[in-house]
């Protein structure tokens, strides 16, 4: 397995194809209000990464037809955008690509429509406290396996659990690279496979169910839900190791 091994000026410009993504996430939490369509919300962030000279890197990837992932409630990554209008109480996930001159931006937000309930609201703190929690534990010489073990432990605390054969990635001059990072531990030794180094690039992202992790695709090819056929949630960051430690990149 080659993990690339960034320059900083490298790194400079994964940032701010990454900035982008960020400032179109937040455009969508902004937007995200009852009566607005999935399509309208897909449509204004491809118009925000346009405008900033960048291309939705998720549009035509593997066959997908938008600019952006928007996953409803059930859904938990990779929703189609559709004419649905948001309701008061419903989840809705973010995920956005970029491309900036060569370079790959990813992160994902799952957001509340109005108010939602209260285990609502814990789906949602899961996936955003586990990325952040496994960021804040990312040291150079640390395993990938070793941080897959940090998001699982995270996520099983709060009462969810992992959706399985999905993963976080590698990023840099293609969207998806090695190493492979699931949430979970995929085997039983940690302190196996390779090492996080400084210059290294990747994405996290927690997938959170609620009871049972085995993943459904649905009949549009697209959306995954889980089999218990309950609401789940997603978070994303880009990050980069430098001086020994993980910097958030897809920051707006």
């Amino acid at each position: 397995m080659a993990i690339a091994l960034r320059k900083p000026q490298e790194i400079e410009k994964l940032r701010a194809a990454n900035k982008i993504v960020g400032g179109a996430l937040e455009l969508l939490r902004q937007n995200t209000k009852v009566g607005v369509s999935l399509k309208e919300l897909d449509a204004m962030a491809e118009e925000f990464i346009l405008s900033h000279g960048a291309k939705p890197s998720f549009k035509g990837l593997y066959g997908f037809p938008n600019a952006v992932c928007c996953s409803l409630n059930q859904v938990i990554i990779h929703g189609i955008p559709t004419d649905y209008k948001l309701q008061e109480g419903d989840l809705i996930g973010y995920d956005i690509g970029t491309e900036l001159d060569g370079w790959f931006g990813d992160a994902a937000i799952t957001v509340g429509v109005g108010k939602v309930s209260a285990k609502d609201e814990e789906l949602i703190a899961c996936a955003k406290d586990t990325l952040y929690e496994a960021i804040s534990a990312i040291k150079v010489g640390m395993r990938f396996k070793e941080l897959s073990l940090v998001l699982e432990n995270s996520i099983r605390s709060r009462g969810f659990v992992p959706l399985y054969n999905f993963c976080g990635h590698g990023i840099g001059k293609k969207p998806h690279e090695e190493p492979e990072i699931p949430n979970y531990l995929d085997g039983k030794n940690p302190n196996a496979g390779p090492k996080i180094k400084n210059g290294m690039v990747f994405c996290l992202e927690p997938m959170i169910c609620q009871k049972d992790s085995k993943p459904v695709i649905l009949g549009n090819k697209w959306d995954v839900v889980s089999a218990d056929d309950l609401r789940g949630s997603h978070y994303e960051h880009t990050v980069a190791i430098i001086n020994g430690k993980a910097e958030i990149l897809s920051l707006a």
